[in-house]
């Protein structure tokens, strides 16, 4: 019902209510009226799309009968007809046609017409196309070149970022290029405005993807750490492997691979313990509540002192930290070369040796006790142990500090830096 109320109703819609302005005469003429019509017909005669119209005068009083292609054209022909001269009213009859063949013969003619122009633009379009893959090739050529972006660059991931700049901006300028060849330059703020709304789109579906490649592109030119450095970011401690434009790789102790996006690293505290040369480790000892503690302090501080593999300046120390439960604890101190000697196997040699050396001093180091009362309050008997004979320490070089295990956890990183490409990370990069 919809629909042929719809149908009905499209007639009434294409006539307009518009009509001519003026006062009207009151001579009424058949050769006016005649005249009038006549002009009509030869002004339609001259546009597309009225062959179907038939115009009839009577007393200044047009009447318009016929299809038209379409209904705006109908509209438009009460307006075309007002403007003629004696004309006191239009009746406009005309209706949109709903012939197929007639509908398409005008769509038929204008593809026709549209591949008339594409052929003939052809010759120009190829000129375009030439001048846009000239200015493209170029700017690839120009991208390949090796010396003046890696001597610009601090690093090669900085020089590939040029690199690809290079490219795209000899891409945008090809298009330009193109564009005006064609006279069409006018479609280039079009494109750049959907571009940008599509980059917009991305940037927020690929933040943390995009914030990851930031970060990198900052790491490898700061490089906070190099290769094999020891490092610990957010809790994680290990080896550094490699960093790539996504992540940190180290090695952990453990021998497991501990992968750190970029973005974390760049805003996490980092600590470079291999860095610095001179690094100091810490041993905390506790003695009884009886023991003469500046004595003691003197024997742990000499024994420091004597081991060849710790450094002379910064001194070592020895001093009093804390009051325990069942004991006095002792806070020791010393520096090391840790590109000479191993860290975990020198405080574990000073571990020995200090305290070997207290024990034969006859300090005490006791354990947590407790006083257990026994029936009526008494105490049950000693069971102090007899006193022991002293320890022997053997005298320690910085060769045998050198620990296998770090150097074979070295060897591990390498042979994982040798199986990869893509490492941002380079020994002759200036670090911060």
């Amino acid at each position: 019902m919809l629909l042929i109320a719809f149908a009905v109703a499209r007639p009434a819609l294409a006539q307009d209510t518009s009509q001519p302005t003026g006062t009207i005469g009151i001579e009424d003429s058949a050769e006016r009226d005649a005249a009038i019509a006549t002009r009509i017909r030869e002004i339609l005669a001259q546009l597309d799309g009225y062959d179907d119209v038939t115009v009839t005068v009577s007393s200044g009083i047009v009447t318009l009968r016929g299809t038209t292609l379409d209904g705006p054209a109908a509209t438009r022909l009460s307006e075309l007809v007002g403007r003629v001269e004696g004309v006191v009213a239009i009746e406009n009859e005309v209706s949109e046609t709903t012939d197929v063949a007639k509908r398409l013969n005008p769509a038929m003619q204008r593809f026709s017409k549209r591949m008339q122009q594409l052929v003939a633009y052809l010759p120009l379009a190829g000129v375009a196309l030439g001048a846009f893959l000239a200015v493209v090739l170029l700017g690839f050529f120009l991208a390949r070149l090796k010396r003046p972006w890696n001597r610009l660059a601090p690093n090669a991931f900085i020089a590939d970022i040029y690199r690809q700049i290079i490219r795209l901006t000899f891409f945008v300028a090809g298009i330009v290029v193109a564009l005006d060849i064609l006279n069409a330059t006018a479609l280039l703020s079009t494109i750049l405005g959907a571009a940008g709304i599509i980059g917009l789109a991305i940037g927020f579906a690929v933040r943390d993807t995009v914030e990851n490649f930031i970060a990198s592109i900052m790491l490898s030119i700061r490089q906070p750490f190099r290769p094999n450095d020891t490092i610990e970011i957010g809790g994680d401690i290990g080896n550094v492997i490699r960093l790539t434009s996504r992540a940190t790789i180290l090695l952990s102790f453990d021998g497991n691979h501990i992968r750190i996006p970029n973005a974390t690293v760049f805003k996490s505290r980092i600590v470079n313990y291999t860095r610095n040369d001179e690094r100091r480790f810490l041993i905390d000892f506790g003695v009884a509540y009886g023991t003469d503690l500046m004595a003691a302090q003197k024997i742990a501080q000499d024994t420091l002192e004597s081991l060849p593999f710790v450094l002379d300046r910064p001194k070592a120390n020895v001093w009093i930290e804390a009051l325990e439960d069942s004991s006095v604890t002792l806070r020791c101190t010393a520096w090391i070369a840790q590109h000479e000697s191993s860290y975990v196997a020198a405080r574990g040699e000073a571990i020995r040796v200090v305290m070997a050396a207290l024990t034969n001093a006859g300090v005490e180091m006791p354990e947590p006790t407790f006083r257990i009362l026994g029936p009526g309050g008494a105490e049950p008997a000693s069971d102090r142990p007899a006193d022991k004979p002293p320890v022997a320490v053997q005298p320690t070089t910085a060769q045998s500090v050198a620990a296998d295990m770090e150097n074979q956890l070295e060897e591990l990183v390498e042979g994982e830096r040798k199986n990869t490409r893509k490492d941002l990370l380079t020994d002759k990069a200036l670090s911060e």
